[in-house]
């Protein structure tokens, strides 16, 4: 039987960071050192144990984010690997929404890449303290200190250097601990190799006493204890230091910064360490926010094991044609076989089983406490971003923001069975994936996937090939549009029609006007009072929506434009919600007509990194696609080139870029707004 932790044992991390930076290598380590895996899984392999799915072993990039637990040192670390591809960054957004700290990994030839910045902001949105882990110090062109610096300037944060390197490049063998002034030296790649910790040699002892001074100035600057003793010149203790940078990590004032090599087995154990001693446990952290469900009245709890239950579900996996929703719970106890409220939809639903989750692998268990993340089995109509609480204590937490698409392929069936089969798989992937649409096109009559990128796509179609058996054509990538209007315009509609044996009857007037890009749909209304009953409104207010969401250009949704409803009538007993809605739909739809609508389309940031011999070719090819070169900037072994480019110009554009730069250059692309073709 294993031991049960208290909460304050508990560490929820997660691995965060740019693709290729090494975050699924280092949990591959932490798995090992911890005892949870028995053999190292080598990403390049295809064996690692959190790149379970075929698409990840093939591809050899993280996809989904994995779920392990893992025992060090007397506490147990929950640990979220997340993908740091731009594609799949829904799947990074919605693990920190539920994650008490998180590790950011960062390669110490590249530093601080756009995706790591990506990450990094969304952690802060979170406010989710952190520490940094410089990986692949053994790589030709690794600078800890160009890493550090990068952290502070890209990032905005404030990193302390808690750990110096010992040898760089292929001579990287150790680590120094300012904190302990102990030197810990591994003296081969061997993974069961031990560490050697000594007292700092004679040739480092300068450096490492330099920069433990400024370890201990730096956390004076944001701890009052320390800054007392070092204004007094009193010594510090080890013990008293840790105390102070945990208190600062957790207030999100520091960021201590390690270093290691996770391929060569170098820095993990004190890594972990770091974990356990400045990451925070789940009641180190701010009360979790709500509000009543019915009332709408502000509610706050702190993180306890006894109370009502509160749990969110941050991610629905469909396993074996079953659904698997991965649960933290932040208050209370889940059991299994109990009936729990959905405070989302208004119902009960029931826990049949309580799975404990390592990657593909499920232990089931008979409950869950306060700080767990788990897998339940069981939950029909619950969804990613909803609230699980108790009958008696409705709360409902703050949903989850999901990007909308920006890329479309046509998808269909190549057999009729696959006919037969599609609308359910495609279903099955949404419930999954928030970030994927699945629409079909009055027009044209196709089935149009919409998702984050070429490559999320081209998963979900693998994964629908792999996984359901359905195989289906693609057509070419559509770009997904969106429409406004030129100038002010204004229309009214008059609905007057038997209905069903009932007489209705509605009059409305709009004015549509155009708004700033990035402004969304406004509805205002400035109607004179007892011109239209105040109930009418919310009718008339979703007929204006329903009408914007096919735009009268080529039926694409319309954005930045405000509608004013500026007049109307009303007939005692014939005016219904119906007929608002109807009439509002209508005088939009004309209005839209007069407006001159014209189409936007989405832009897209991009960041291209390529040696310097090959930069001419790739700016002329980025101006030939109409792209807008925001800047150029250099590091010691490459270019950085940033730059807005329309989607439609992008497809294709990995291959373009590959044979432009005979495959050394890459880039990544995240859209950035909607502009005017």
């Amino acid at each position: 039987m294993k031991p049960t932790r208290k909460i304050n044992q508990i560490r929820n991390i997660g691995i965060i960071a740019h693709i290729d930076a090494g975050k699924t290598t280092v949990t591959e380590r932490i798995l090992y050192y911890t005892g949870r895996s028995h053999k190292i899984g080598e990403v390049h392999d295809g064996e690692a144990v959190m790149d379970w799915m075929p698409d990840e072993q093939e591809r050899g990039i993280t996809i989904t984010s994995a779920v392990t637990t893992c025992p060090w040192k007397d506490h147990q670390v929950q640990i979220i690997d997340t993908p740091g591809h731009v594609d799949f960054t829904i799947e990074v957004e919605r693990s920190l929404r539920v994650l008490d700290g998180a590790v950011g990994v960062f390669c110490a030839v590249g530093g601080v890449e756009p995706q790591s910045e990506t990450v990094w902001r969304q952690a802060d949105k979170y406010l989710v303290p952190k520490i940094a882990f410089v990986n692949k110090m053994d790589r030709i062109g690794a600078d800890y200190f160009r890493v550090v610096e990068m952290i502070k300037q890209r990032l905005n944060a404030n990193p302390l250097m808690v750990q110096l390197p010992i040898g760089r490049e292929d001579g990287f063998s150790g680590t120094i601990d300012l904190l302990r002034m102990k030197q810990m030296v591994w003296k081969s790649d061997d993974p069961d190799t031990p560490i050697e910790t000594t007292d700092v040699q004679e040739a480092f002892l300068e450096d490492a006493l330099k920069y433990r001074e400024r370890v201990i100035e730096q956390v004076a600057e944001v701890d009052d204890e320390i800054m007392e003793s070092y204004l007094e010149e009193k010594p510090v203790s080890d013990e008293d230091l840790i105390a102070a940078i945990r208190r600062a990590t957790i207030k999100l004032k520091l960021v201590p910064v390690l270093c290691g090599s996770a391929l060569k087995n170098k820095g993990i154990q004190p890594l972990l360490d770091a974990v356990i001693q400045f990451l925070p446990s789940p009641v180190e952290v701010p009360p979790v926010q709500g509000h009543h469900p019915e009332t709408g009245e502000a509610l706050s709890f702190a993180v306890k094991e006894k109370g009502p239950l509160i749990g969110l579900i941050f991610k629905v996996s469909m396993i074996d044609g079953r659904k698997l929703s991965y649960v933290r719970i932040y208050c209370g106890q889940l059991k299994a076989g109990e009936e729990v409220y959905n405070p989302v939809l208004h119902k009960k639903e029931k826990i049949s089983r309580i799975l404990k989750i390592h990657a593909n692998k499920r232990e089931r268990i008979e409950e869950a406490k306060a700080g767990s993340i788990v897998g339940i089995i069981g939950l029909k109509d619950s969804s990613t971003g909803h609230t699980l609480c108790s009958m008696d204590a409705p709360v409902l937490l703050e949903q989850m923001e999901f990007y909308k698409p920006v890329i479309s392929v046509s998808v269909e069936p190549k057999t009729h069975s696959d006919q037969e089969k599609m609308p359910d798989v495609l279903a099955k992937l949404m419930a999954e994936d928030p970030t994927l649409n699945v629409r079909q096109d009055e027009d044209t009559g196709q089935t149009l996937l919409s998702g984050m990128g070429e490559l999320h796509l081209e998963v979900v179609i693998s994964r629908m090939k792999r996984e359901y058996n359905t195989h289906v054509n693609v057509g070419k990538p559509q770009v997904v549009y969106r429409e406004t209007i030129g100038k002010e315009a204004t229309a009214s509609a008059v609905f007057d029609k038997e209905v069903a044996g009932q007489r209705h009857f509605a009059e409305v007037a709009l004015t549509l006007k155009p708004l700033p890009r990035g402004a969304g749909r406004v509805f205002r209304s400035s109607l004179p009072a007892d011109t239209i009953p105040e109930s009418f409104i919310p009718a008339i207010e979703k007929g204006v929506r329903d009408a914007m969401d096919y735009g009268d250009l080529m039926g694409y949704p319309v954005v930045d434009v405000e509608a004013l409803l500026t007049g109307g009538s009303y007939k005692e007993s014939l005016g219904s919600d119906l007929a608002y809605t109807v009439s509002a739909s209508m005088a939009c739809r004309e209005a839209l007509h007069k407006g001159e609508s014209y189409l936007l389309e989405p832009i897209m940031d991009v960041e291209v990194y390529a040696p310097e011999a090959f930069m001419g070719e790739i700016i002329g090819d980025l101006n030939a696609r109409g792209g807008k070169i925001n800047a150029i900037s250099s590091r010691p072994d490459i270019q950085t080139i940033s730059a807005s480019v329309p989607l439609s110009k992008m497809f294709g554009y990995s291959t373009a870029l590959r044979s432009a730069s005979q495959g050394r250059a890459n880039f990544t692309m995240k859209f950035s707004h909607f502009d005017k073709i």
